[in-house]
């Protein structure tokens, strides 16, 4: 009998629906780290241009001269940048159609919030397939594990002395599809929490920028009113 209990000859001579769980977690786990690896990037670029973009805004005075280097990249534009050219090209469209505040307010507001759902969706995508990945992983291993473990007692019926050297290797590589699910969940778990924090609070800092913002068109706005009305 073949004593070899290394890892990799306890994977190679697994039953096939023991090997057929611990290809499905491998390939879970692959897909989730290189998930990982790229919302790690993409949130970190997102944080990085809403610093900028903030510090950019602030620190100067005219919005038009802002929107106005924005459009000549509105296909590359994200986040932050997104929501003030939606709000702002809403509002001076309005602008030049009315001069009701409330019609130019509410639409503008109700642009950037088009505009902060659309980059929600961008910054939450693939999040639901690490929480996936976290929650059914070791169910999918333990399966494997009462499979290989449910073969290996069968076989001892057709022996007439068990010994636990008949029985190791089976067991042995059924608890490799739970050791491989726990492999699996574990950082998808981890990393899904970390990523759910860092989303709120990128969407918070939007909507407080959102909320801002509107107040600045507020004042824009009040301005037009009376400078029709001294013209008249």
């Amino acid at each position: 009998m073949n004593n070899d209990m290394s890892f990799l000859h306890l994977i190679m001579n697994a039953g096939p629906v023991v090997q057929g769980v611990m290809a499905i977690l491998v390939i879970a786990s692959i897909m989730s780290w290189a998930l990982i690896l790229g919302k790690s990037l993409q949130l970190r670029r997102a944080r990085r241009d809403a610093e900028d973009f903030e510090e950019d805004f602030w620190g100067s005075s005219d919005i038009s001269g802002t929107y106005a280097q924005l459009t000549q990249r509105r296909g590359t534009l994200s986040g932050l940048e997104r929501i003030f050219e939606a709000g702002f090209s809403e509002f001076g469209r309005l602008r030049r159609k009315t001069v009701n505040d409330e019609i130019i307010m509410d639409g503008s507001g109700r642009a950037m919030r088009i505009a902060l759902a659309r980059e929600a969706d961008v910054v939450e995508q693939h999040l639901p397939f690490l929480a996936t990945v976290g929650s059914i992983s070791p169910y999918i291993g333990l399966f494997g594990t009462v499979w290989g473990i449910m073969n290996s007692f069968t076989a001892l019926g057709n022996v007439q002395q068990a010994t636990l050297a008949m029985v190791a290797p089976g067991i042995a590589e059924a608890l490799i599809a739970t050791a491989i699910g726990l492999f699996a969940a574990i950082p998808a778990v981890v990393f899904y929490n970390r990523f759910a924090t860092e989303v709120d609070r990128l969407l918070n800092r939007y909507e407080n920028f959102a909320e801002e913002f509107s107040t600045v068109l507020q004042r824009q706005a009040i301005k037009r009113p009376r400078t029709e009305q001294d013209a008249a």
